[in-house]
């Protein structure tokens, strides 16, 4: 038995700390040890699960969260009692089995063996399970190709048994309690041996841990008693980071990457869902393989959700695109009213007539949860998180449909026109909604949908969005005066969507940029630097009283620009680019660069009370020696220092000056 247990332990690290799969929260990287990041879980009161936790991001964590271990599982509770049966429920993608392969690997190395002598996986959903076993069959298959003395080892007092993946069973958990075994050596039909092991009529020291989605969390209640429930809540913010250093190795590279998902509100609250944060780290990987930095990176919010979409769907059969194309414009129908209605749960007899009941497909998207009132008023159903809710409403307006489909969409009108007045009128939470939509009808996105998940997106709302975009900044009660942009998310809107052809398109109609007192944010400016390029009608440009951000709360140079020089170990060749020292520090040098664009137009550049600093005025200087229209140029701090204007006095100087006034 010792020596069997030593290399069964050896044979735990080894298997546990191969690649992961791709749906764990581990990525796909080589070491649980080392890639692994502590989730947040709440532990949740016996029948209380979910009740009224809503969307994920408003969960509710009043119990106290705390941090996934072994050791934090299965420890004493308030009372002083030990729990034989803990029950970790999580959604798609928010890390159960990286949870899972960093126990064994915990016990494998010996972390855990004061609390368990043996620890015995069993994965539900990849596993080729026997019709018919016993306990000791279901442990030999944990330590194949070698001899078990399975008796003996079942004798053990502190055995774990760990179910992976619960709800991939499918079982019906109803058994008659006499035909439930007491002898874990008795052959029976798998479901009654497991249904034995959940009611504890064999092995009743043994403890249990059960990872599962939601869905099967009603139907495992009614065959567990004394259990405890942990709901993962994914990563905390100080995970995320973690995760991402974790993840490229390089803290040069990592910097750069969570910088650029922390810069973008949106990114940075889905990549609390570990997969998200995995896709993200996948995705900028490619990119700065490719790039010099981040600065210039196209792949905005909606390819990242895509692409995460596209990951939750790679193992689905994809021989009938037609039923998923029909059961994703349902799951948008039901996304999309939600969203009008501010609601984020939904009733059963909801998910049962928009034809949503497919066990194979509404676990990726849907959380099951126990209603309120208790488990016999049936389930509520919420998304993994709000701005998936709000991505799937953007996709209702786009996916293209069959006169079938239509009529069951429960009267929501695909009206796309209305949508965009609504926001612009008075609903501004839309705002995600209409940014996920430019997004989405991007040629780009069209044909990445098309190709890796087999759905069609109509490009027919492209022209409704330009239309909206060309009249929402139109001034009825002044018609003879200058067209301006004065609302920041239309460089937002037009970044999401990334095609320079249409934001040349939507921005030729306007001459002037004005936006005053706003905390412009990397990713802001990374925004209005695209549009900058693309305007060539652009005359005038006021920042009054905005602040641009290009540092981290820690008061670091921002990461998206690197060091010099610093590509460190495992760059990928010329990934890194020297840059000139002041732009690293240089709070408007995306500004500047925008408005040397070839073609520019530039007359006039208003920059009163930003609180520029004297490195700003060498970008000024390099811009007011270069542009061939810039006339006017208006500042009105007392931070830039003696040093800052004798900077500004060098480009005044140079012939290609063609200012005139200065203020």
């Amino acid at each position: 038995v010792t020596e069997y247990k030593w290399n069964y332990r050896e044979h735990v690290v080894r298997e546990f700390l191969r690649d992961g799969e791709g749906d764990s929260s581990a990525g796909e990287n080589p070491s649980v040890r080392s890639h692994y990041t502590a989730l947040t879980i709440a532990r949740e009161p016996r029948g209380g699960h979910g009740a009224e936790s809503g969307a994920l991001g408003c969960a509710n964590t009043s119990n106290g969260p705390t941090t996934v271990t072994a050791q934090a599982l299965f420890r004493p509770d308030e009372d002083g009692q030990t729990p034989r049966v803990v029950v970790l429920v999580g959604a798609p993608g928010m890390g159960k089995t990286a949870t899972v392969r960093r126990v064994m690997v915990e016990w494998g190395e010996g972390t855990l063996q004061e609390q368990f002598d043996c620890v015995f996986c069993i994965d539900c959903k990849g596993i080729a399970l026997p019709r018919e076993a016993s306990v000791a069959d279901l442990v030999s298959q944990c330590f194949p190709h070698q001899r078990v003395p399975a008796g003996r080892i079942l004798d053990d007092q502190k055995i774990l048994f760990i179910f992976d993946g619960f709800e991939a069973l499918g079982f019906p958990l109803v058994q008659p309690e006499a035909e439930l075994s007491s002898d874990p050596r008795e052959v029976k039909p798998l479901e009654t041996t497991l249904m034995s092991l959940l009611k504890r009529t064999v092995l009743p020291e043994a403890s249990l841990l059960i990872t599962t989605r939601p869905t099967a969390l009603q139907s495992l209640g009614r065959c567990l008693e004394g259990e405890r429930y942990a709901e993962i809540l994914g990563f905390s913010a100080a995970a995320r980071e973690g995760y991402f250093h974790r993840y490229f190795e390089n803290a040069n590279k990592a910097d750069m990457a969570f910088r650029f998902a922390r810069g973008n509100e949106i990114l940075y609250s889905l990549c609390v869902i570990p997969l998200m944060s995995w896709t993200v780290c996948t995705v900028l990987e490619r990119e700065l393989c490719r790039k010099k930095n981040l600065l210039e990176c196209s792949k905005a919010t909606t390819r990242m959700t895509t692409s995460y979409l596209s990951h939750l769907l790679k193992h689905r059969d994809r021989d009938n695109p037609e039923a998923l194309q029909r059961f994703l414009l349902q799951l948008c129908s039901l996304a999309a009213d939600g969203i009008w209605k501010h609601k984020v749960l939904f009733e059963e007899k909801e998910i049962g007539d928009r034809g949503l009941d497919q066990p194979d497909l509404l676990p990726l998207f849907l959380n099951e949860k126990i209603s309120k009132e208790g488990g016999d008023h049936g389930k509520v159903y919420g998304f993994s998180h709000l701005h998936l809710q709000e991505f799937f409403a953007a996709m209702f307006y786009v996916l293209e449909d069959d006169e079938e489909t239509v009529s069951d969409l429960g009267g929501l009108e695909k009206d796309v026109n209305k949508l965009l007045e609504s926001y612009s009128e008075s609903r501004k939470d839309l705002n995600v909604t209409v940014q996920f939509l430019f997004g989405l009808v991007s040629q780009k996105s069209i044909e990445y949908v098309d190709k890796t998940i087999g759905c069609r997106i109509s490009p027919q709302a492209r022209e409704e969005l330009l239309k909206w975009l060309c009249g929402r900044h139109r001034d009825i009660s002044n018609p003879g005066q200058a067209l301006k942009i004065s609302e920041l998310d239309t460089f937002h809107f037009l970044f999401e969507m990334n095609e320079k052809s249409f934001a040349r398109s939507a921005l030729g109609h306007f001459s002037d940029l004005d936006l005053q007192d706003m905390k412009l944010t990397l990713y802001d400016q990374m925004a209005l630097s695209f549009c900058i390029q693309q305007w060539a009608g652009l005359g005038c440009v006021t920042l009054r009283g905005c602040s641009f951000h290009q540092q981290d709360p820690r008061g670091e140079p921002d990461a998206l620009m690197p060091c010099s020089g610093a590509s460190g170990a495992g760059g990928c060749p010329g990934a890194i680019a020297e840059l000139r020292q002041e732009e690293l520090h240089c709070p408007i040098h995306l500004l500047c660069r925008a408005l040397r664009h070839p073609g520019s137009a530039l007359r006039v550049l208003r920059l009163q009370w930003c609180r520029l600093s004297e490195s700003c005025c060498a970008e000024l200087a390099a811009l007011l020696a270069e542009h061939p229209s810039l006339a006017r140029l208006e500042l009105g701090d007392g931070t830039l220092g003696d040093r800052g204007v004798r900077l500004l006095c060098q480009g005044l100087r140079r012939p290609g000056c063609r200012l005139r006034v200065l203020r």
